[in-house]
């Protein structure tokens, strides 16, 4: 009877711990709230695409058929991180904090066991597309010879294990929903880490281990990530977290299902046309020759790492305005979103213009070839000027996942794509335009992105209350 008392003791502890967390998220000052919040989101971004250059950089040394099947499978990949953190993992983050919002704990709970089950679902489906039939589809992607062979053997680990990643990242949506950035991003960082030396060490055969070339990344993601679940099962199995995982009592709710997945299936939709715009784009400038994709390539990489940047704030973001929604402080809402998304445009400006006035300080990281070194310069002076707009609309585009609605966000998207793949590919391969038209449209693409989610924070979907 004592233990459990004590056990019930402990449980209260946490779910006070819980209620006064979701309190300072309604009602505490925006911007130290906003900072505090994103910090470990930020420097988790920080730490995961220094990894990624690390990766690419110990695969560097194998030469340059195992660099190309790498190149192969990044955007890939790319895709399935942002749909099981940024995507499905904002839906699960959003729900999660509205229910809190609302007062309704069990509801909360309930929805981690339905992300369980979505997590399941969607890592199958990476498992069967990527993992099964790596080999045509990196055929149609462009792989041939060693650089296909090499795509495949590392997809077919990565996508593999996509459970892995996918339940991973539930537990880490699910802590962020509650507003514990802390421990999910401490535990990221860690495992990021270890999961970079060991990359190194798998892949290059360091500490006299046998090495595995390009399948060592591969497994060195894949064991971080892992690790990274283990530690974030250990964590909500505990109750520290103020919300427990339950197993028993749990009767799977469509209305639940569907509170997630309005929200991260168009935010999965959405985080897919990012990835196909960069695909289409870069199959047009391939058109002007093998220079000019070099120099769009080291680009477009730029706008990638973005992202993460973006997720800094915007995963905060998720968390307060959802628990401002749950709350009906639709107003609070609305204030923190405009804050967060003019701090990312104020970030991302300054790297903009950085880079559009001195675009050597990007480009001559990667490559010294002039006519690649060229075309970078030509492309970073147009596009560079733009990141602010992408970037701000990124972050609100996090920002709205905490609505429940990504009616904005997906359109947004969309135009994005028409006007940089749909109008660039008009320019160059309707009226053979110069290079600069088909740059300028990707730069249009990107104002249109961030200034349509901008003003989407008049829309009935930030304010119900006028309805």
């Amino acid at each position: 009877m004592a233990d459990g008392s004590v056990e019930t003791g402990k449980r209260a502890e946490a779910a006070a711990r819980g209620t006064a967390r979701t309190r300072r998220l309604i009602e505490g000052p925006i911007l130290p709230t906003l900072a505090r919040l994103s910090l470990p989101n930020i420097v988790f971004a920080f730490i995961s695409t220094t990894a990624i250059v690390m990766d690419a950089f110990y695969v560097g040394r194998l030469g340059v058929a195992p660099l190309a099947a790498l190149a192969l499978v990044f955007p890939i990949q790319t895709l399935m991180q942002m749909i099981s953190s940024g995507a499905m993992g904002g839906g699960i983050s959003s729900a999660v904090a509205r229910a809190l919002g609302a007062g309704d704990r069990v509801r909360a709970e309930s929805v981690i066991a339905h992300s369980l089950v979505i997590a399941v679902a969607m890592a199958a489906t990476f498992t069967l597309l990527f993992g099964l039939f790596a080999r045509p589809i990196f055929a149609v992607l462009g792989g041939v010879g060693a650089a296909l062979e090499g795509a495949v053997a590392y997809a077919e680990i990565v996508f593999g294990g996509a459970i892995i990643l996918f339940i991973t990242n539930t537990f880490s949506s699910v802590l962020r929903g509650t507003g514990n950035m802390m421990v999910p991003a401490a535990t990221l960082i860690g495992t990021t880490v270890a999961g970079a030396i060991l990359s190194g060490t798998l892949t290059l055969g360091w500490f006299g281990v046998p090495p595995l070339g390009i399948r060592g990344p591969a497994v060195a993601f894949l064991a971080a990530s892992a690790a990274a679940g283990a530690i974030l099962f250990a964590y909500l199995t505990s109750g520290v977290a103020g919300l427990h995982l339950r197993w028993r009592g749990t009767v799977l709710s469509r209305a639940i299902f569907n509170d997630i997945l309005k929200v991260g299936l168009v935010a999965s939709g959405n985080a897919t046309l990012t990835i196909v715009t960069i695909i289409v784009v870069t199959g047009l400038v391939g058109r002007y020759g093998t220079e000019a994709l070099a120099g769009y390539g080291l680009g477009s990489r730029l706008e990638l790492i973005l992202i993460p940047i973006a997720f800094g704030v915007g995963g905060a973001l998720t968390a307060m305005v959802g628990a401002s929604f749950g709350a009906k402080q639709y107003a609070r809402a609305r204030h923190v979103a405009l804050v967060g998304g003019l701090i990312v445009f104020a970030v991302t400006a300054a790297l903009g213009i950085t880079v559009s006035l001195a675009p050597d300080l990007w480009i001559g990281l990667f490559t010294t070839d002039p006519a690649a070194t060229e075309i970078g310069r030509r492309y970073l002076r147009i596009a560079g000027t733009c990141y602010a707009f992408f970037g701000m609309g990124m972050t609100l585009y996090f920002a709205s996942q905490g609505t429940g609605s990504m009616v904005w966000p997906f359109t947004a998207g969309f135009v994005r794509l028409c006007v940089a793949a749909g109008g660039g590919a008009l320019v160059a391969l309707v009226f053979g335009a110069s290079l600069e038209w088909l740059f300028a449209c990707v730069g249009l693409g990107l104002v249109l992105f961030g200034s349509i989610i901008l003003g989407s924070l008049r829309s009935r979907e930030w304010n119900p209350e006028k309805i």
